[in-house]
């Protein structure tokens, strides 16, 4: 039947266009905020730069818009970072003019190896921390450059622009702080709740043996992305509200608790799978002895049938596994001597299973603790020092320093020998976008989308400058006719794809079109100084291409091979600060696979390959510092002196695990089978010619688990190691439970 036409239709309710409205304030409505805010902050700048008669007031409108950030924390980081930059790019830049102001060409060498520098501090660092280092080279090339061809006025140039600096800062952080105020600190409880929910269900999911191989890795990746993030909203929310600095310490903990229970998690899930796939009815018999405990687990991370939701739940959760946890040794000394009755079921696998169960626990209710003291606003467990350290390689910091260097270095010598008016924009602009785009993923891709950002600036700033300004009179007309200029550019920036563009085009409008007190109408300098801006971004991109473009396979395999360098660190790294070792080795593995992740974002063959990679650094690197601490924490006794011969065979396990990952081939993997064989049937053998106290004796059996681990790990097939284990797996000596591991 047909509808008719003449039908009314029934208005909507005030409970839809309620829920409309929330829906739109929720997405399209934070756009449309941020865009007045960030007019508002242009504008208010402007005006009181104005006021003062600051000589360029467009710096304090290019200074709002490079600071600018939705959440208020980012915004007071930025600034925080901004100011610190700019006061240290002062300092150097007044000693360079001092010392080099009558030698041009020195004084190019001396700016370009500051610049170099400060861009490799660039590379080195994260977050608003590396912003730091772009600005105090950046504000060298801005304030030095045109100060230098003054000397005489180089001191109150250079404080003036600094001052502008500081208008564009203040009226940033005003704005962000009083207009619609977003928090990173919500983001960050939100993560937090998200993340644990999401690792409670993939508990859950992988105990009942619901999760596939591309399902663990696509978790983990998962992980990996929610563990760099997070660290970067924390070090931006300790600057928004006291709230956030009282549980700043809880919550990096919280992070570092994440990462050693996930990566235990990961290693008990796989050592499960390996003695399932190995199909030996002992190592089948050792596996049904352990998963009635696994089951018990999932029923602990809930609170009346219902998911952990908040940090208020959380203590219940922890409550029910710290009484799990204290049950669990003697439970689980109960399912060994039952097993002990059959000679054919292998101890060590059950031993290994049983350990690593108990850590996982006892991880996890530490998680659950530190998640659920959140509720509270002080709690002794904010006591943590430890912070996540990020890790970049070396030779890629270096790069992208002498990039910068020789790029600056040539656009100097341009400017010297042409005499350019604008080759001080040329050069100055080069310093800043090199340190920019190095720490993007694709650096050669975003400098040509600046370009292309400032070349649609340029020409709609020739349209108002020329076209408008001269018709105009007034404060707040010449607001009227900034405003739909800048509002596209704000508009490009909030949208991921355009964001390149949208830098561009906002920093550099505000340069070319940006008011003074006193306009002056120079048609030849404005088209010169639009050229020179362009042209340096197409030279910078360019460079990028050309001088050891980061997207090349180089970087990667340097990348890779500095995640296998983690296992190196496990084995070689100071014991005596066994927790800083696990903290610096967790978060160094995670950080780099990002980094990968990054520059392989279209390649998933690649992110595959070093997912399995950074699997098998996690469980190896994890099992050789568990190893080392055991070792440490042996009693002063004769029988466990540094010179005895397992003592010394467990060194040589050490170093053939270190050799094999400092530079994998088969035959160091054979050498590490071989060690580590070699060092379990040394403790065996050791703990057959005497009877050691019971402590003693569960502490020597927990060596044993660890090396048996590492010998599993190093077998299994899964891992990018595995191909070269079936050559390997020749010698029928070993212990028996080590073999059908795999």
């Amino acid at each position: 039947m047909s509808s008719n036409p003449f039908t009314t239709r029934t208005p909507p309710t005030p409970a839809a266009l309620y829920a409309a409205f929330v829906d739109w304030a929720r997405t399209d409505g934070r756009t449309w905020i941020y865009l007045f805010k960030a007019l508002a902050a242009c504008f208010l700048a402007l005006g009181v730069a104005m006021k003062l008669d600051l000589p360029q007031p467009r710096t304090a409108m290019t200074t709002v818009f490079i600071v600018m950030q939705p959440q208020s924390g980012m915004v007071f980081a930025k600034s925080f970072y901004r100011i610190c930059g700019t006061l240290i790019g002062l300092v150097v830049m007044m000693t360079l003019i001092s010392l080099f102001s009558q030698q041009p060409e020195l004084f190019i060498i001396s700016t370009a190896i500051w610049v170099g520098i400060c861009t490799a501090g660039a590379a080195r660092n994260r977050n608003f921390r590396s912003y730091g280092f772009v600005l105090a080279g950046y504000t060298a090339a801005l304030i030095g450059i045109p100060a230098a061809q003054h000397p005489d006025g180089a001191f109150m140039s250079a404080l003036t622009r600094v001052a502008e600096i500081v208008v564009g800062i203040l009226c940033s952080g005003f704005v962000s702080a009083l207009v619609f105020p977003q928090h990173a600190g919500e983001q960050m409880r939100s993560t937090v709740r998200a993340r644990f929910s999401s690792f409670v269900d993939y508990v859950c999911a992988a105990l009942s043996g619901n999760v596939d191989r591309a399902r663990i890795e696509a978790t983990n990746a998962k992980f990996v992305a929610d563990i760099v993030g997070f660290e970067a909203v924390r070090s931006v929310a300790v600057f928004e509200s006291p709230d956030s600095r009282m549980r700043n310490g809880r919550l990096s903990r919280l992070n570092s608790e994440f990462m050693t229970a996930s990566t235990r998690f990961h290693a008990l899930h796989q050592l499960m799978n390996r003695l399932r796939a190995s199909g030996a009815a002992g190592a089948t018999a050792a596996v049904d002895a352990l998963e009635p405990y696994f089951r018990e687990i999932a029923p602990l991370l809930s609170k009346s049938g219902e998911p952990v939701l908040t940090a208020a739940d959380a203590s219940h959760a922890a409550a029910q596994l710290e009484r799990f946890k204290a049950e669990l040794p003697k439970r689980m000394r109960e399912s060994r001597a039952a097993l002990e009755r059959d000679a054919d079921v292998p101890l060590l696998d059950f031993d290994t299973g049983a350990e690593l169960l108990y850590r996982f626990v006892d991880d996890l209710h530490a998680y659950a603790a530190t998640y659920a003291s959140l509720a509270v606003a002080t709690h002794e467990r904010e006591r943590w020092i430890e912070r996540y350290e990020p890790k970049t390689n070396g030779i890629a910091v270096g790069v992208a320093g002498l990039r910068a260097a020789i790029v600056m270095s040539i656009l100097g010598v341009f400017w010297i020998a042409t005499a350019w008016p604008s080759g001080s924009t040329l050069t100055l602009n080069a310093a800043a976008v090199c340190a920019l785009a190095s720490s993007s993923p694709t650096p050669t891709r975003t400098a040509f989308q600046m370009a292309a950002g400032t070349i649609l600036s340029s020409t709609l700033a020739m349209v108002l400058t020329f076209g408008i300004y001269p018709h105009i009179d007034g404060f707040p007309l010449l607001c009227a006719a900034l405003t739909p200029f800048l509002a596209l550019g704000v508009w490009m920036t909030t949208r991921p794809k355009l964001a390149g563009y949208g830098v561009g085009y906002c920093i550099f409008f505000c340069f070319l079109a940006g008011p003074d007190n006193v306009i002056h109408y120079d048609p030849s300098n404005f088209i010169n100084d639009a050229i020179a801006l362009a042209l340096s971004m197409l030279v910078v991109a360019i460079a990028f291409a050309v001088l050891l473009p980061p997207s090349t396979p180089w970087l990667r395999n340097r990348l890779l091979a500095d995640l296998r360098a983690q296992v190196v660190l496990a084995c070689r790294g100071r014991i005596g600060r066994l927790w800083r070792l696990r903290t610096r080795f967790e978060s160094g593995a995670r950080d780099l696979m990002h980094q990968i992740n990054a520059l392989a974002a279209s390649e998933p063959g690649v992110k595959r390959d070093t997912m399995r990679w950074m699997f098998a650094v996690l469980e190896i690197g994890n099992a050789v510092i568990d190893l080392r601490s055991e070792i440490a924490t042996l009693p002063r006794d004769a029988r466990y002196a540094p010179s005895m011969p397992w003592r010394v065979s467990l060194r040589a396990t050490g170093a053939a695990v270190s050799r094999l990952f400092e530079r994998p081939r088969a035959e160091r993997l054979d050498r590490a089978l071989a060690a580590t064989a070699d060092s379990i049937s040394a403790v065996q053998q050791m703990l057959s010619t005497f009877t050691p106290p019971r402590d003693e004796r569960h502490q020597l059996q927990r060596i044993l688990s660890h090396l048996h681990f590492i010998r599993s790990a190093l077998l299994d097939p899964q891992s990018p190691l595995g191909q070269a284990s079936d050559a390997s797996d020749t010698n029928n000596d070993a212990p028996q439970g080590v073999r059908h591991a795999t």
